[in-house]
């Protein structure tokens, strides 16, 4: 039964399948969709995908490509989605495990083996058949960006509203007075879409933000953060960008939109290099937050009231695993106690891949948290007690209330280089718990498959 289970072959399940495949480790992945992409795939057939089609990355191109495989030289500086997918595809085939995974196959259930293990259950979608399969171990990379959050303000809405999950052009925006909710990076993307054909787009800002261009200094921004200058004092870091941004921007209250209640990197950033000249154009019109919906009408925090045809809420996503029980892993308001973001505390065989929100692009991260956990499956490295990695969750979540703002959306967030860092470190840990393979499976026999 030394076999392992990957569930969902996104952008993290398949860093997770080319490092399996690369390590000769037997595995199957399951994904509920026909390709490989998660949410870069336009349209997925999974029903989970949130593109909309203008969308292009955020982190720049060599940033965000796996470490075993550059994206193409001739990909510009931040790539569309159709070129990320088809790097995607590119990826999967060059490594030769495109037949290792199971297409159109959902997961409904993961829970403990009483002789050690884990049982998966599937669903066909095809054939709508139903097995439970035996795994040693199992690497759950089902993604956080599918379950969308919504808000809940007084009153009613009578226009069409939709969450930016299910947003993917501005077609039936056209004329209208359009309300985006929200100041992320989906929110400032499509307030400034829809504003190219509507009446009016406004943008409901609960709390400021530091907007930054993708651009600074004439490189992609997140480029100046570099494995070198990430070492610095965190203070020093952000005087050294705050003053770069000053320049180029002045403060949030020229445009107005409201100051941030918090210092640069203390929340997860709001890229953008349109938002501020659609704002000075008259295309966009900040507004605070809600305070009732009135009908056709919605009445804001400052006492002003704008009739309103569409709303768009972008507002986050929830945290969920529908296939785990409760009293496996117990998630609360988006927080789950992992250790370093993938290993929970007396849990032996599950692990969490691209469960965490950098600064900077998941894909690399996903791919060095799948070399660890292939380590530890191979008995290269270990697992420290379940005494120390509580100790040390506590340490992590104490230094994230004290560096972001409090927030469901800060819950799993990460520095890209300081993390990559301690996940290397954690590949020369050699004594602790031994959590390799065959101490999870105990070179048990596997049983066939059950039928449902």
């Amino acid at each position: 039964m030394e076999r392992v289970c990957v569930i969902g072959a996104g952008s993290s399940g398949i860093a997770s399948c080319q490092v399996l495949k690369a390590r000769g480790i037997p595995f199957d992945c399951y994904e509920v969709g026909s390709e490989v992409g998660g949410n870069w795939r336009y349209q997925n057939d999974n029903g989970m995908s949130s593109a909309y089609w203008s969308l292009h990355i955020n982190t720049s191109r060599d940033l965000m490509a796996y470490r075993s495989f550059p994206m193409p030289e001739d990909y510009p500086d931040f790539p569309h989605h159709t070129q990320i997918a088809a790097y995607f595809d590119a990826y999967v085939d060059h490594f030769g495990f495109r037949e290792d995974i199971q297409f159109r196959t959902e997961v409904t259930d993961v829970r403990p083996r009483p002789d050690g293990g884990w049982d998966v259950t599937v669903r066909r979608r095809d054939s709508g058949e139903v097995e439970t399969h035996p795994y040693a171990a199992v690497l759950v990379a089902n993604g956080h960006h599918w379950d969308p959050r919504w808000p809940d303000f007084p009153g009613e809405f009578d226009g069409p509203v939709i969450h930016s999950h299910d947003y993917k052009t501005p077609e039936g925006y056209e004329g209208k007075n359009v309300l985006v909710v929200g100041f992320g990076n989906s929110a400032v993307d499509i307030a400034c879409e829809t504003s190219r054909v509507s009446k009016m787009t406004y943008l409901s800002v609960r709390r400021g933000a530091h907007v930054i261009p993708k651009y600074l200094k004439g490189r992609p921004v997140d480029e100046l953060n570099t494995p070198l200058t990430s070492r610095l004092p965190f203070w020093l870091q952000r005087t050294l960008y705050a003053r770069m941004l000053k320049k180029v921007n002045g403060k949030m209250s020229d445009y107005g939109l409201p100051e941030p209640d918090h210092k640069l990197g203390e929340a997860h950033p709001t890229i953008s290099a349109e938002l501020l000249n659609r704002i000075v154009h008259g295309r966009v019109r900040p507004k605070p937050n809600i305070e009732r919906l009135e009908g056709d009408r919605v009445r804001f925090a400052d006492g002003t009231v704008e009739q309103i045809d569409r709303i768009v809420y972008c507002t986050g996503y929830n945290i969920t695993f529908p296939f785990l029980d409760d009293d496996i892993v117990r998630v609360e308001d988006n927080h789950v106690r992992l250790y370093k973001r993938v290993v929970p505390p007396g849990i032996d065989g599950l692990f969490f891949i691209g469960l965490l929100q950098p600064l900077g692009a998941i894909m690399p991260l996903a791919e060095a948290q799948s070399e660890w956990v292939a380590d530890l499956f191979e008995g290269k490295a270990k697992l420290p007690s379940e005494e120390q990695m509580h100790k040390e969750i506590a340490r992590d979540e104490k230094r994230l209330r004290k560096r972001y703002v409090a927030s469901a959306r800060h819950t799993i967030q990460v520095d890209f280089w300081d993390y990559m860092r301690s996940v290397q470190k954690e590949r020369k840990r050699k004594r602790g718990r031994d959590v390799s393979l065959r101490a999870l499976a105990g070179r048990r026999e596997a049983p066939a498959p059950v039928a449902a």
